[in-house]
This record gives structure tokens, C-alpha cells and sequence, in this order.
């Protein structure tokens, strides 16, 4: 298809449609992916539930053609989505892990000690957090779900209870809690109104504090086909290029950044004052160079998006329909958001999937969202034996993969269907 082509295909005709930029406020005129209407996709349901209305709400993900922010609109407000949440960020080993790293590096690297104050936005059960107590750096938690912050609590995190923007900022630093370091990890996706954000790291922020922002990297989503990371939690999708706009609009600079394996395929970038005496350092130059070259400041480049997206959702029916034609049984691993936006596009259910099974016991026992595919503990598994186990976490397949091996024992092998529909027999490792 020509550009041109592409374009037109993309290019909202319906000024109906159209709204502005939650970054810059331009008027959205371009489309990236459409995936049709899904359920919220962290709303599992109990088995009460299963038989009565679901909401449905359009994941038709925009971009700006200014600051090439790509966006969803806010269809859903964050307190109906975060209030209470059934995502509980210990339940994956890698990613405590990667955090517990995280923390022991930005101590050295930032010089931080008992005088300090560590702030993390989006705390949830204080996975990250509890790693600087040991290390005696004060931390602060900040999480509007209130059952995980719960959690948080009970592992000795101190954590406000809130969403975090200008107003929770301005009080914080009322009662002189101004921050030496700010984290958010995969929360910056998640903020429907970026400026007000951003406005209040800024205000919270010593003057030569820093924030670390980790966030899945637009170029790595397009690259590995990785569009069941998108869901309505995620109401922005970041390129380098665009958070350093984002920075600028509110008296802040990026001084560092990092290209990281999780989630995909991750950026971890590192902002100061405008007045810092920090310096930026080259890998923040060579990344926005690689996004220049790659064509990220050109509309262009996102329109081929949308066909790579049907081209994969076709082969894995395909894969899948072969399978069950052939007698086999298959069952999912994991029941992650993201998961939830791949089986409600491809249309993949009980008649595809007999089960799913979880590390979180908050989910077992309920129904996936839309496609209502029970959730069981994970030793569900060895009694099922299938041939098949549908990997749906699967920027942790290596994690799973291991944990897993098992069920080469009776023959069964793991599906990985990002970026492409991939089978691995455990015995042939």
C-alpha cells in the first residue's frame, strides 16, 4: 500500500471523531490501530457477574501529528478504573526483582540516605518501595487503589492513598515533603490528564532532585507488534521524542535515559530541573537521533501499524483453529491486561480456551472481561495436562517458560503470541 494509501486509511474522516491532544492540545486528525470495543481489561468478573451487562468501551488509539503523541481518549475516568485494582505488582519474581535493582543502583548513583525523601507514584503494593528500607532511605508512597496501597502498608511503606497531580503536590510540599528522587514505573501510561502530572512532579521535585520515568517505548510496541499493551488503563503511549516535549512544556530536562528488556521492551529516562546543575548525558542524544532516523517526527511512519496488527490476529486463529480442529486441547497461562486485549480482538474464548490459570489468588475463581474464560490456580495446569498452554504474559515468557518446563512431562508445549505466534517445547531446551 502507498503512503498516501496508508494515510487516507488512517485519516480521520468523521470530525466527530476528532478531539485534542491530551499533551499539546492540538486537534487530533490521524488514527493508529483500532481495536474494535473491549471491556476494561482489568475488571475481572465473579461468577455472579458473568450473566449480566458488561460495558464495552472503543480502543481507537489517535495520534498527534504535532507532538506525535499516541493517545486514546479518555473513555473512562481513572477513579472508575484505579480506585480498586487487581493488579498486584509482587506477583511477577522478575519484576521485584528488577526493582530491588533498580533501588540499590539509584541509592549509589544519587547519594541518597537517611535525609532523603523517595517518592514513587503509582506505588501499588509497594514492591519497589520496601527495597529502600533496608537500605534506610525514607520512602513515600503515593497509590489511589486503596486495597493494594493496603498491602503497601502492611510491609511497612508509607503510602497517601490518592491520585497524584498539582493539588496533591502543593500539599505535600506544604508539609515540607519535597522529593530527592521521584519514580513512577508504567504509571505514566496510565495519567489521562499528562500536564496536570508532570505540573506536580515538577512542584515536588528538589531543586536538584530527579524523577525516573520507565514506560513501554513506542518504537519497541511498533517493532514487535506488541498491541496488547494497548487497553484503556494506558491512555498514552510515549516515543523519546515525545517526553522530551513533554518535559520541556513543564521547566524540566532529560539528563539520561536507558533501553530496558521489561515489559517488552521498556525506556527508563531520568529528568531534572531545567536549572540543575546535571548535565544531559549522550545517550540521550543518540536515542532521539535513532527516533528521528526511524521516522518518528513523520506522520507516515505510524500509518503502517493497523495492517501488521490484522495480519497477526489472523495467523493466531489460524494457529488456534488448527489446533482444536486437530483435537488438541489449550489453556492459557497468566490473566494480565494485556491479555484481555488480545483474546476480546481476536475473538478467542472458551471455544478456543478451556481455561486460563494465575499466580494471583485475587482472580482466581472469576471470569476473564468480555470473553469470560475462568481463572483457576495455577496447579490447574498438571491436572488439565494440555497440549497447548497460551502464554498471554508474554513479556515474561523466559520467567514462565522456566517455572513451567513441566509440562513437557506429558507432551504439552507453551504458544507465545507476541510478535508472532511462536510454539516452544520445553523438552527440546
Amino acid at each position: 500500500m502507498s503512503t498516501a494509501g496508508s494515510l487516507a486509511n488512517v485519516r480521520l474522516q468523521d470530525k466527530s471523531q476528532q478531539s485534542a491532544c491530551r499533551l499539546c492540545g492540538k486537534g487530533l486528525h490521524y488514527g493508529f490501530v483500532d481495536l474494535g470495543m473491549s471491556p476494561l481489561c482489568e475488571s475481572f468478573l465473579e461468577a455472579a457477574q458473568v450473566d449480566a451487562m458488561e460495558p464495552y468501551f472503543p480502543l481507537n488509539v489517535l495520534v498527534c501529528d504535532d507532538c506525535f503523541l499516541v493517545q486514546l481518549k479518555e473513555y473512562v475516568a481513572p477513579e472508575h478504573i484505579f480506585t480498586e485494582y487487581a493488579y498486584f505488582s509482587s506477583y511477577s519474581t522478575s519484576w521485584v526483582a528488577h526493582a530491588k535493582r533498580y533501588c540499590e543502583s539509584i541509592k549509589d548513583r544519587l547519594g541518597l540516605g537517611p535525609q532523603s525523601l523517595a517518592v514513587e507514584l503509582a506505588s501499588n503494593d509497594g514492591y519497589l518501595l520496601q527495597h529502600f528500607l533496608p537500605l534506610g532511605v525514607p520512602v513515600l508512597g503515593i497509590e489511589p487503589a486503596a486495597n493494594v496501597a493496603k498491602v503497601a502498608v502492611e510491609k511497612g511503606v508509607p503510602t497517601v492513598v490518592d491520585f497524584f497531580g498539582v493539588r496533591l503536590a502543593k500539599q505535600l510540599v506544604a508539609e515540607g515533603r519535597q522529593a530527592d528522587l521521584i519514580a513512577g514505573n508504567n504509571v505514566l501510561a496510565q495519567v489521562p490528564d499528562l500536564n496536570d502530572f508532570v505540573g506536580g512532579m515538577k512542584l515536588l521535585l528538589k531543586p536538584e532532585g530527579v524523577v525516573t520515568l520507565e514506560f513501554p517505548h513506542l518504537q519497541r510496541l511498533m517493532e514487535g507488534n506488541q498491541f496488547d499493551t494497548i487497553y484503556h488503563e494506558h491512555f498514552s503511549y510515549f516515543s523519546l521524542i515525545t517526553v522530551e516535549r513533554m518535559a520541556s512544556r513543564h521547566g524540566l530536562k532529560l539528563i539520561d535515559v536507558e533501553e530496558l528488556p521489561t515489559h517488552g521492551g521498556s525506556l527508563r529516562v531520568y529528568l531534572a530541573h531545567e536549572g540543575s546543575a546535571r548535565p544531559t548525558g549522550p545517550r540521550v542524544f543518540e536515542l532521539l537521533a535513532r527516533e528521528q532516523r526511524l521516522g518518528f517526527r513523520r506522520i507516515e511512519t505510524y500509518a503502517a501499524f493497523s495492517e501488521q496488527v490484522k495480519r497477526t490476529k489472523r495467523r493466531l486463529l489460524s494457529f488456534l483453529i488448527a489446533a482444536k480442529d486437530e483435537g488438541k486441547t489449550i489453556v492459557g497461562y497468566g490473566a494480565p491486561g494485556k491479555g484481555n486485549t488480545l483474546l476480546n480482538y481476536c475473538g478467542i474464548g472458551v471455544d478456543f480456551l478451556d481455561f486460563t490459570v494465575d499466580r494471583n489468588p485475587y482472580k482466581h475463581g472469576r471470569f476473564t472481561p468480555g470473553m469470560h474464560i475462568p481463572i483457576r490456580p495455577v496447579e490447574a495446569l498438571a491436572a488439565a495436562r494440555p497440549d497447548y498452554v497460551l502464554v498471554l504474559p508474554w513479556n515474561l515468557k523466559d520467567e514462565i517458560v522456566q517455572q513451567m518446563r513441566h509440562i513437557g512431562d506429558w507432551g504439552g508445549k507453551f504458544v507465545i503470541p507476541i510478535p508472532e505466534v511462536e510454539v516452544i517445547d520445553p523438552r527440546a531446551l
